[in-house]
């Protein structure tokens, strides 16, 4: 009678000494590929893994003075102190606000502009259009906004003739009203250029034979955007979606602060403006970094239920 004994499945990998002896030998045949590879490992060993330990002082009454390890553990002192603050609610809801704006105005922008630029027949034209739709992205913030102050000022020809034609001047600089479409248009304008280098590149990949095929078939401009662009880019598009999820609630600090003022402050202050000011303003370090914690912990949960979603609906996703 033959044994009914089941014999182990072998390793794809084989042994342990003969995987690592395997893998020594392609890091010596592609050690110029590592080599390369070392500067942006050690990059995020250094800035990105190393500094995760600093979210200690979330539970902490952190003392630079006595340092990570000598400072007071508070345990969740600082979350209920935040969740105590009467004004929470609002920097909760103006981030929202301002994250939803940008999801739904900001985040097609470069797709569309994609396919408007791949739809361009001349190459000449449409690389020196791309080449002036990157500039903004290389402008500092900071001379955007001295810009649009510049333009949509007190002292501007927009507020002055406003003034003129309507008998009161039009102020979207100090409107709480106008200001978070002021942010949305400039993130726009500075961004959407930049963004379509990615959607680009993903629409390379796109069989001309399929238009062929559709154009003897009759379809028209559209019909190919619809039936062949659009899904050839879709899995690019529900990744990009899925990667914007893990920063809805990254507002950025640096250009609302240029833009608020005492008038608009009511729409200009979110988590991150409240961050700036408690922990560098104020040197509530602790206090700053369990906010920070808490977007990076609701940040992850979007990410990975977007990701769930992406598969539940037959997409790849990210991972």
């Amino acid at each position: 009678m033959m044994s009914t004994k089941s014999v182990p499945a072998k390793s794809p990998h084989g042994t342990g000494v003969e995987y690592w002896r395997r893998l020594g030998a392609d890091v010596i045949r592609d050690r110029w590929l590592y080599l390369l590879l070392l500067p942006g490992f050690v990059y995020f060993i250094i800035f990105k893994y190393l500094p995760m330990w600093g979210i200690v002082i979330s539970f902490e009454n952190y003392v630079p003075y006595s340092g990570i390890f000598g400072s007071e553990w508070v345990g969740v002192k600082w979350f209920e102190y935040f969740f105590k603050f009467p004004s929470w609610t609002r920097y909760l809801t103006n981030t929202l606000i301002l994250s939803f704006m940008n999801l739904i105005f900001y985040f097609p922008a470069p797709i569309i502009l994609a396919l408007l630029l791949n739809e361009m027949r001349s190459l000449r034209y449409k690389k020196l259009l791309q080449t002036f739709l990157y500039v903004p992205h290389f402008i500092s913030i900071v001379i955007v906004v001295s810009i649009t102050t510049l333009l949509f000022g007190t002292n501007s020809l927009f507020f002055n003739l406003t003034k003129e034609l309507l008998g009161e001047p039009v102020n979207l600089m100090n409107s709480p009203d106008t200001f978070r479409w002021m942010i949305v248009i400039q993130s726009i304008w500075k961004e959407t250029g930049w963004g379509t280098i990615i959607f680009l590149a993903a629409l390379t990949n796109v069989d001309t034979q399929l238009y062929e095929a559709a154009m003897v078939d009759g379809a028209g401009r559209f019909r190919r955007l619809w039936h062949i662009t659009l899904p050839a880019i879709r899995s690019t598009i529900v990744l990009m979606l899925i990667l914007r999820m893990g920063s809805m609630l990254d507002t950025g600090h640096d250009h609302l602060i240029l833009m608020a003022n005492s008038l608009n402050r009511s729409a200009s202050q979110t988590l991150d403006v409240f961050v700036y000011q408690q922990g560098l303003q104020q040197g509530q370090f602790s206090y700053a970094s369990a906010i920070g914690l808490m977007k990076s912990i609701v940040s992850i949960i979007l990410v990975v239920s977007s990701n769930k979603i992406a598969h539940m609906l037959g997409e790849s996703g990210l991972y």
